[in-house]
């Protein structure tokens, strides 16, 4: 009814106020097909250069020339014809769709690269294939002009030497270039060029335009920027180029608003003008290369050829401009007529633009441009915007990362190319959200109703259609995917623009939108050759599937990226901040933001809600960085969306997430499966074969798409997948129990208290651990081998890839690299290969750090980790050999021997410590699943590899103290201690375990044992204890200092045991030695003589330790002279040592000079007589040291010959080459003591008889 009544209005309305209503109405359509759009159409078309081969006629050029020009008739009205004029709408033959121009790099084009620049500007030339009106009119322009054109002077490297000539033109007088100084005067003189549609961008240099003129669009650059460089000439020629320019961009709307008008006069009338803009071009070149620069500009003045081609150009251009015109007014009066709008809007729903615009508007407002650049530059995008054919591209990212900014920038930045481009390309763009915005038919009606806005003449194509669709169907069109998808096809194949559709958010759809939408758009591009389709989307696997092939860009996390998004954000919502603060927020939401543009934009929305400002409280927000209650809501939106509400995918998606969020490294797809599927098995799973069967990878990844990072589905044994963000483990500690219905903890509603989220992640780590144990205790890994007997053998083999390679290589890891560099050419295996499935791994090498964070109840049942840890079992040798292979590799990255481990040492290494409590309380150590003495064990364990601490609850245990509080228990500490590179803080603790034992130590009587064993490991942290107890202690100081003989049972295979000081001794603890002899009642000790007779002294002969022996011989004289069971002093213990070393000699001259050792110090038996024993050795240095040190007789080691002559008792064949300067060192002594003193025994008498002796 509305409609009829406007009818029949607008009959009844005078014939002069229609033509002022439609004349306003062309006015606005004009006026918004030329400026900016609010739909922010892009040019994304890759602009290509086409290499025509022009075939030239000269003779029938020129008639066809002639005949046309003769047969164009003129209406100089420029109001519409009451009644459509059909003399001139001759149906023109069309050429084919298909019609495809050969396509060729003109010389030159790549040199013109557009990476240097932040867009890519004019670098590129839109392909323009010959089935359009524009191309179509070129090519007969071209060959009707014949030999009156250079088809040279439109090849590349000529226009390229055109414009670089154009640029000198009084560079050098002007210090600009002239195109620039033309812009200017044309702008002086008013005329507005940014209103027009040039074919270049008046920003850009000249040098920078595309060189060549080989196509339509090609040549109206070429001559706007001739045009705009001579206006400098003349004022009246600048008027006139002003007036050109405005002619020129006419030539855009010669496909009458998208409708094929198939007018014969406006192809006609298009030919006649570009006859006289390649008639421009060629006059100008012409000038331009042989008249030289500097004269151009008077030529133009002199030469009036090319002022005369401008003036018969503005007639050909205004007669085209009036055909133009008046096509449209036919088609904008019917629209007027039949109200076409209202009802297109109804049908369509004309909120739906108004929605897009606004949230491209709100993407707008949020972006940082510099952010998005790089996309621009990616190889991909250029290879999509520069191809000559129809092309998809698809951007992915994870959620939150991005997609939909970027893409708003895609569509502003290509809509700034499109208006330096003729014909100018059109862009639809549609923003599926999580309404109705992502059904399939919502995007249909989007596009088809942006594309009538931008093309006004297919209105009354669409009217029609959708009024006969109506009748011939009993339904909506606008509801009906099959129907809209056919009129897009439809007005697609109509419309002669290059076309662009930029969709957002395909992920948001679902399946079944997706694979209709998909599929059409497939058909679109093979129907339609110049149209370009851009998505986004995460990374479904669904949607990568059907989009095999299409070129991907991915939004990885890019810290430089985040970096600007974080400053743009804080400038636009927290200006007000102070310089350092804000310094604080970017620097810490830059390196927190890992990729998540949407954490960055909410947790800056949440300092602005709370108003913060001082540094003090902003540090204190920055280091707790609470979960925004948007994003929180966010997720738990996403989950309802993945799951539909359904209870066994919720607990599934649950047991994902939170397995994701806890796990200690990512997990390959089939991982994560695997653990999903075992976590969720309703009935008990036994073997690695029942497990396999109830995996279903695909589904799993599918629920829980969005909250993971994007995943390579091709390869999923790769361990990739991982929440997206940290804000999403945030999400699932501390928000997600307290929102799932059925499954709220009141006491973490709040989730602030640091205690409740403690139990929380308690929780998860129970929820994963108890997955792993479950897989661990599958039949398969107690029975079969995860190493068969080859890889047994490979095992002892080196395991660098060449084997027969002599050279010698470390084959120790390197910590300057990663392991995984490390093991990257090691032999590997695939304990799926020995049946072991996909979840081993993992389990065997991360249960043991689950294990040790439960710390709260519920703690995993005793029984099953007693089971898991099985002492000698194969599936604890199985666990054990893949904890220590991470990467699968051969030989293990750390040894790990299960023989040396049972349920209570693993516990007391990795467990925590509730766990060790519940198992020292409840398990029953003298099973078969523990070892022989396990607390023992475990206590070894502890002082190797664990916390030191944990050693009190097994010395204290109810059925593990009896094995630890004893003699074997300390001297196992004392020895760990001895070996330990890193002295721990808290072996105080270990050794405060003595104090709780002295009361035993003295009643069973191995206190004196314990100090003994201390004394020879120097462990002074032990014996100061023990004598700081004795002195209030008197059992404890008598059994300490017992001086008898140790007992049998503590000699170490048959050797002599001695007492603490000669134990220290031993031991060369010369700290030890000096505290035990300041201890009072000490005597006994360092007097004591072992089974062999030896003294302390005669310990310390062994090491030769000078600080040793000052210290003993001070305390202890009388041991000096004291023979062993071989009647040998410490002295001569000392001559007889074989060493060399300074220390030798100066323990020998401590004793000789601090001992009171004498010249008849012999024992009783010269051949331990210390003088003739170094004769004997042949050791000058030790005979020097005893004749002047020790006044030892040097006679004592001479005899006289028959011929009077001195000569050695002994001579050895050792040291041979001493024995000359002994005798010389002798004899020499041996007069001095004669001469010096008669009667020493050294002297002539004496000496005789001790010659004679010697003889004897």
């Amino acid at each position: 009814m509305k409609t009829t009544k406007s009818s029949s209005a607008t009959q009844n309305e005078s014939p002069g106020g229609l033509r002022i209503r439609l004349r306003e109405r062309l006015h606005r359509l004009r006026h918004r097909s030329r400026g900016p759009s609010d739909d922010a159409i892009i040019d994304s078309t890759p602009r290509t250069l086409v290499d025509l081969t022009l075939e030239a006629n000269l003779d029938s050029s020129s008639q066809h020339a002639t005949s046309t020009a003769s047969s164009l008739s003129f209406n100089p009205t420029r109001d519409p014809p009451k009644e459509s004029t059909t003399s001139d709408d001759v149906a023109q033959t069309q050429t084919d769709q298909s019609t495809l121009l050969t396509v060729g790099h003109i010389s030159g084009l790549e040199q013109n690269s557009f990476a240097n620049h932040s867009t890519l500007g004019n670098d590129i030339d839109v392909v323009i294939l010959p089935s359009d009106i524009w191309s179509k009119a070129y090519d007969e322009a071209v060959k009707s002009l014949g030999k009156d054109i250079d088809n040279a002077i439109l090849k590349g490297e000529n226009v390229a030497q055109l414009f670089r000539q154009l640029e000198e033109i009084d560079k050098e007088a002007t210090q600009e270039s002239v195109f620039l100084r033309g812009v200017k005067y044309l702008h002086s003189l008013q005329i507005p060029l940014e209103r027009f549609k040039l074919a270049l961008d008046l920003a850009s240099p000249l040098t920078n335009i595309e060189p060549t003129a080989a196509t339509v669009f090609g040549v109206v650059r070429s001559v706007t920027a001739i045009a705009i460089s001579f206006a400098t000439a003349d004022l009246e020629f600048a008027k006139q180029i002003g007036k050109m320019l405005e002619q020129i961009s006419y030539i855009d709307d010669c496909d009458t608003l998208g409708e094929k008008s198939n007018k014969i006069n406006i192809h006609k009338a298009l030919v006649l003008v570009y006859q006289k803009l390649l008639e421009f071009y060629n006059v100008a070149f012409e000038i331009l290369t042989r008249k030289g620069a500097k004269l151009v500009m008077k030529m133009i003045l002199e030469n009036d050829r090319l002022p005369s081609i401008v003036q018969e150009f503005l007639g050909r251009a205004e007669n085209l401009q009036k055909l133009v015109q008046n096509a449209m007014w036919e088609i904008l009066g019917d629209i007027q007529i039949m109200l076409y709008d209202q009802e297109i809007a109804r049908w369509l729903g004309s909120d739906k633009m108004s929605q897009q615009s606004k949230h491209h508007s709100d993407l707008q407002n949020l972006r940082a441009d510099q952010a998005c650049k790089f996309l621009l530059t990616d190889a991909k995008f250029i290879s999509w915007y520069r191809a000559s054919d129809s092309q998809q591209l698809i951007v992915l990212g994870d959620m939150g990362c991005g997609k939909s900014v970027a893409m708003a920038f895609l569509v502003d930045e290509l809509s700034q190319r499109n208006k330096h481009q003729l014909p100018q390309p059109k862009i639809c763009y549609h923003y599926c959200q999580d309404n109705e915005t992502n059904q399939v038919n919502s995007i249909f009606c989007g596009l088809i109703l942006s594309l009538l806005q931008k093309f006004p003449g297919l209105k009354r194509t669409f009217f029609e259609w959708y009024k006969q669709a109506e009748v011939s169907e009993d339904f909506q069109p606008a509801t009906h995917t099959k129907k809209l998808e056919e009129f897009l096809q439809k007005i697609l194949i109509m419309i002669d623009r290059p076309l662009f559709i930029v969709i957002d958010g395909l992920d948001e759809c679902d399946r079944e939108s997706q694979t209709n939408l998909l599929r059409s758009l497939k058909i679109l591009m093979q129907m339609t050759p110049r149209l370009k389709v851009i998505l986004s989307s995460r990374p479904r696997e669904e949607i990568l599937e059907q989009l095999d092939g299409t070129a991907k860009i991915d939004l990885g996390s890019d810290a430089e990226r985040d970096r600007v998004i974080v400053e743009k954000t804080i400038e636009r919502k927290l200006s007000y901040l102070s310089k350092d603060v804000k310094a604080l927020v970017t620097e810490t939401l830059s390196r927190l933001a890992q990729g998540s543009a949407i954490w960055t934009k909410m947790t800056v929305e949440l300092i602005e809600v709370r108003r913060i400002r001082a540094l003090g409280p902003m540090k204190d927000f920055l280091e707790k960085t609470p979960l925004p209650k948007q994003l929180s809501e966010l997720y738990v939106n996403l989950i309802s969306r993945c799951t539909s509400n359904d209870p066994d995918s919720e607990k599934l998606l649950t047991i994902a997430l939170e397995v994701l969020a806890i796990t200690r490294t990512p997990l390959s797809i089939l991982e994560l499966a695997w653990a999903v599927t075992l976590g969720a098995a309703q009935k008990r799973v036994t073997t690695v074969a029942a497990l396999a069967e109830l995996v279903d990878p695909q589904r799993v990844m599918s629920l829980i798409q969005p909250f993971v990072a994007h995943v390579d589905f091709d390869d999923v044994k790769k361990r990739q997948v991982r929440l997206v963000h940290q804000s999403v483990k945030e999400f699932i500690v501390r928000e997600w129990a307290s929102n799932r219905p059925g499954l709220q903890d009141p006491a973490l509603s709040t989730a602030t208290d640091q205690r409740l989220i403690h139990q929380r992640t308690g929780s998860l780590e129970a929820g994963i651990l108890d997955i792993c144990i479950k897989y661990l205790l599958l039949d398969d890994f107690a029975h079969t081998d995860l190493f068969s007997e080859e890889q047994a053998a490979i095992e002892e083999l080196p395991q660098e890839s060449d084997l027969f390679n002599n050279d010698e290589e470390p084959t120790e890891y390197d910590p300057c690299c990663t392991w995984e560099a490390w093991e990257e050419n090691m032999i590997r295996y695939d304990p799926t290969d020995r049946g072991f499935g996909e979840l081993f791994v993992y389990a065997s090498c991360y249960w043991l750090e689950h294990f040790g964070a439960i710390t709260v109840e519920p703690l995993p049942d005793l029984e099953s980790i007693e089971k898991l840890c099985q002492a000698r079992s194969t599936r604890l040798q199985n666990w054990i050999k893949q904890n220590c292979r991470p990467q699968c590799t051969i030989k293990p990255r750390f040894v790990f021997d299960s023989g040396l481990y049972d349920p209570l040492s693993i516990t007391s290494l990795y467990g925590s410590e509730a766990m060790l409590r519940d198992m020292l309380e409840s398990s029953d150590f003298d099973e078969d699943r523990f070892l022989p003495n396990p607390a023992m064990g475990a206590a070894d364990q502890i002082l190797q590899w664990g916390d030191v601490s944990r050693l009190k609850m097994l010395f204290w245990g109810r059925n593990t103290g009896h094995q630890l509080q004893n003699l074997e228990f300390f001297r196992l500490v004392m020895k760990q201690w001895s070996i330990s590179n890193i002295h721990y803080q808290d072996w105080d603790a270990v050794f405060g375990l003595v104090d709780d034992v002295l009361d035993i130590l003295v009643k069973e009587k191995w206190g004196n044992e314990l100090l003994c064993v201390a004394a020879s490991m120097g462990c002074m942290p032990i014996i100061r204890r023990l004598m700081d107890r004795a002195q209030y202690k008197a059992e404890l100081k008598t059994e300490l200092l017992w001086g008898s003989p140790r007992q049998p049972q503590y000699m170490s295979f048959g050797k002599p045991v001695h007492q603490s000081i000669g134990e220290a001794v031993l031991g060369n603890h010369v700290d030890v030695v000096e505290y035990l002899l300041g201890q009072q009642g000490i005597e006994a000790h360092l007097q004591y003589r072992n089974s062999h007779g030896e003294n302390v002294l005669h310990l310390a002969s062994r090491l030769c330790n000078p600080a040793m022996f000052r210290l003993l011989v001070s305390r202890f004289k009388e041991g000096v002279h004291q023979t062993d069971d071989r009647k040998e002093t410490a002295l001569v213990r000392i001559i007889r040592r074989s060493s060399d070393s300074r220390d030798r000699y100066e323990s020998a001259q401590i004793l000789l000079l601090e001992g009171g050792t004498n010249g008849d110090d012999r024992s009783g038996n010269e051949q331990q007589d210390p003088l003739r024993i170094s004769v004997r050795l042949g050791d000058l240095e030790m005979c020097r040291l005893l004749i002047c040190t020790g006044k030892m007789d040097p006679l004592s080691a001479l005899r006289r010959e028959g011929d009077g002559q001195m000569v050695l008792k002994e001579e050895t064949s050792e040291n041979e080459q001493n024995m000359f300067a002994i005798l010389e060192l002798l004899c020499a002594h041996a007069d001095a003591v004669s001469t010096s003193s008669p009667d020493h025994p050294g002297s002539k008498n004496n000496g005789e008889e001790n010659l004679r002796e010697g003889d004897d």
